[in-house]
């Protein structure tokens, strides 16, 4: 068979004797004159991924062609998807030398859109093999641990974060049960958004938060991922091994932060301080580099305080609290000297002076962010373009923005508007996908036909907002205030809506297939037939 990857065709399967021109849409099949796409793999926002056979090598060998589709063709974005495109494929490049990498084959522009062809690994994921034979016992893990770990080590090494580890990115290769590292997060997270990105900002990629959120620690949900943020995927990976669990389906310690997943896996005490550890929400508290994981795994650290996690010094009667890493918002980090315990109490009694402040809340972890808030914890603002701060009644400077200036900060590449006054804003057909509206004000805000796919709007207020046919798809709104806001036909697939007060909001016409919400809340809100139960069915009444 012979698979068509114009995105616009409508039946892209073609007979296994048509390898020239799609029967349907007319565009080309063979790439490059050599690359035969046999069937798809996968697709997300970035592209899509294809089984493809090199027909122009003796044998036509298998491998993986990686569409990456631009959200624009204007000329300004396909140059700057251009220049991406090339540095990404260099990386690739670079990295393809180890074993337990796919090696890159080639990459080329055609029709305006952008190709990455790598190695195919046969085998199968973690996911797939946990579903398939079940949990992992202590011993796997740990030999799990000790493969991949070096692995991360090299890609560290030449100065890469891979940002979307989990389970279905590390395949087991079926030739030897080697683990390979799969999908790397950098080359999908900067060519698709290309649109927002300026080239001559050479910190843009820390700006965008790759990943999966359930794997992914506070710092990268806040768009400024470090090698540490790898270290924490791969703990989220080892619980899932553990427990078959996902990680969204555990609990959290409202006070800390930390996920609870001893109750559903014994383990040895070493081995889940040192997944404690790895897991730890606050970056200075976590494994600073691979090689110390590795070092915990074999026992080799003599101070048991390391093992154990704790980033503590004692010093006669005072104890000195070594506290996490700050960044600014250009993912600088700002050292922080060491504060006694009872200088914590005061720092969290001083909310809302940036002195104090931890930058990053915005967009972290959901869980975590929501954890950190309620534990009296507070972080910096988002500060605009136009430098127009408010004061609230608490005291606390927030920033405030107005439509347009939102509008071009986005567009520019920015994604944190945490804490952010955004009422009454006038946004219709808004492009804010992914961004960060955290504890956010969006009273009255006009966000109709937006997109907010995958956007953290945790604990914000959209009461009255008009969100009429916004896509709200996968967009995490755990305590979000919908109250009296119009929702009608608003795409709400896969959102996560637990706590949400919907009271009085209009869902008719609404999707909420696998949303994460209750009958209880769908109850205070207003539904009719044309609505979609989170179970794919249609038909609610008022």
């Amino acid at each position: 068979m012979s698979y068509c990857v114009n995105p616009a065709c409508p039946h892209p399967q073609n007979p296994p004797d048509s390898i020239l021109q799609c029967q349907t849409c007319g565009a080309r099949l063979l790439l490059r004159a050599r690359y035969q796409i046999i069937e798809p793999l996968g697709q997300g926002g970035f592209g899509a991924t294809f089984l493809a056979k090199d027909i122009s090598l003796p044998g036509q060998p298998s491998c993986v062609v990686k569409q990456l589709r631009p959200s624009s063709s204007s000329p300004r974005v396909l140059e700057m998807a251009r220049e991406l495109f090339k540095r990404e494929a260099k990386t690739l490049g670079q990295l393809g030398d180890h074993p337990q990498v796919p090696r890159l084959l080639d990459y080329f522009e055609a029709e305006q859109q952008f190709y990455l062809v790598q190695e195919y690994v046969k085998g199968w994921t973690l996911k797939q093999e946990v579903k398939q034979s079940g949990r992992f016992n202590e011993s796997d893990v740990k030999n799990f641990l000790l493969e991949i770990l070096p692995v991360v080590q090299y890609i560290h090494g030449q100065g890469v974060i891979h940002r979307d580890i989990k389970p279905a990115n590390i395949i087991r290769r079926s030739q030897d049960s080697h683990l390979v590292l799969i999908d790397f997060g950098a080359v999908k997270d900067q060519v698709s958004q290309t649109l927002l990105l300026d080239p001559a900002d050479q910190s843009a990629n820390t700006k965008f938060s790759v990943g999966t959120f359930s794997f992914a620690p506070p710092e990268q949900m806040a768009l400024r991922p470090i090698f540490a943020s790898d270290i924490y995927a791969l703990g989220m990976t080892s619980l899932y091994l553990l427990t078959a669990k996902s990680p969204k389906d555990l609990d959290f310690d409202a006070v800390t932060g930390e996920i609870v997943w001893r109750p559903h896996v014994q383990v040895s005490p070493d081995l889940a301080r040192i997944l404690d550890k790895m897991l730890k929400p606050m970056v200075g508290h976590r494994f600073q580099s691979t090689t110390d994981v590795i070092k915990a795994l074999n026992g080799e650290f003599e101070d048991p305080r390391l093992a154990h996690g704790l980033a503590t010094q004692f010093n006669g009667s005072s104890r000195t609290v070594e506290e996490p890493t700050i960044f600014n918002d250009e993912g600088t980090a700002w050292a922080s000297p060491p504060m006694k315990t009872q200088d914590m109490r005061s720092k969290q009694s001083l909310r809302g002076r940036t002195a104090f402040t931890q930058s990053g809340n915005t967009g972290m972890q959901p869980r975590v962010a929501r954890s950190l808030a309620e534990s009296g914890r507070t972080f910096g603002t988002a500060m605009p373009s136009n430098g127009n701060l408010a004061a609230t009644k608490a005291g606390k400077v927030t920033a405030r923005w107005e439509s347009n200036s939102l509008r071009s900060a986005y567009f520019k590449g920015k994604r944190d508007f945490a804490d952010c006054e955004l009422s009454g804003l006038q946004l219709p057909k808004a492009q804010l996908a992914g961004g960060n509206f955290y504890q956010a004000r969006l009273v009255k805000a006009n966000l109709q036909a937006a997109d907010l796919s995958g956007a953290n709007l945790g604990h914000a207020r959209l009461i009255r907002a008009n969100l009429r046919s916004t896509n709200l798809t996968e967009a995490y709104c755990s305590t979000a205030n919908f109250e009296g806001a119009d929702l009608r036909g608003a795409d709400l697939t896969g959102a996560y809506l637990s706590k949400a007060n919907l009271r009085g909001a209009n869902l008719c016409g609404a999707n909420l297939t696998d949303a994460t919400v209750t009958e209880e809340q769908l109850a205070t809100a207003k539904t009719n037939w044309l609505t979609t139960k989170p179970d794919g069915k249609r038909g609610f009444g008022f």
